[in-house]
């Protein structure tokens, strides 16, 4: 079977980093959020999507 590298690669960090905080995710968060704000990123955001109302 054939595998994506670029999954693999991504799946690779996510278990390293994982592993690094012990598999907890609010360790892991803060780390992620520290890194952005380091990087001067702003947070990526969407508005909600509306959702038409059905008729039972």
């Amino acid at each position: 079977m054939w595998k994506d590298p670029i999954v693999e690669e991504t799946r690779s960090r996510r278990e390293e980093l994982a592993r690094r905080f012990n598999y907890d995710i609010k360790a892991i968060g803060e780390e992620l959020r520290r890194q952005r704000k380091a990087s001067g990123q702003k947070p990526f955001t969407r508005p909600p999507k509306r959702v038409k109302p059905t008729e039972a």
